[in-house]
């Protein structure tokens, strides 16, 4: 519903664990965002930010979640639809890897680096890596990705690699530039 909000931050609130509050004012309106504990390392009072949303509406409250990219947040919707995840265990993930380390853990099946972050058991880190790789495979095909492999490319590598740069943001365009050019140099 809220793709983005643009604004001065307010205030910073850290809570309980990883629950760190930013209040964003927008047009004279505070607007609460549950945002990533490492994403106040770049947040100073009274500085204009813009800050990636998700709204989360429950039977008992309505959350706004706060990112600092499209990527992460997009990540973060798909980290949620694996069951037996919630918002707060997704935030974990996203705090405790960098994004392209994510993305290359779950693309890849890694379930050692996926279970480092608190919370996460191996047999969690198995759900994620198998549920996310295929819609992964979903986005690829959504963003239409040809299957035919540059040469010097192995098949498998190129399936990793275009899943983490569509993860990671980019189109279906420049990533198959992105693989021709490292085809050309291999």
């Amino acid at each position: 519903m809220i793709n983005y909000l643009k604004g001065k931050v307010a205030d910073v609130h850290k809570g309980s664990g990883l629950r760190v509050t930013l209040i964003l004012e927008v047009n004279q309106i505070g607007y609460e965002l549950q945002i990533l504990p490492r994403l106040t390392q770049s947040l100073q009072p009274g500085e204009d930010v813009q800050v990636f949303t998700h709204q989360q509406v429950r039977e008992d409250q309505i959350v706004l979640y706060g990112f600092g990219n499209s990527a992460e947040r997009d990540l973060f919707r798909q980290l949620v639809s694996v069951s037996g995840i919630g918002a707060q265990l997704a935030i974990a993930l996203l705090d405790t890897l960098e994004l392209p380390d994510l993305v290359q853990a779950i693309v890849g099946g890694n379930t050692r680096v996926l279970a480092k972050t608190p919370g996460v058991g191996a047999k969690t880190a198995e759900r994620i890596a198998l549920e996310l790789k295929s819609k992964l495979a979903e986005w690829r095909q959504d963003a239409g990705l040809t299957t035919s492999v540059p040469v010097g490319v192995m098949p498998a590598i190129q399936e990793e690699v275009e899943m983490t740069l569509l993860a990671l943001g980019y189109t279906g365009q420049e990533v198959i530039q992105a693989l021709q050019a490292v085809s050309k140099d291999a």
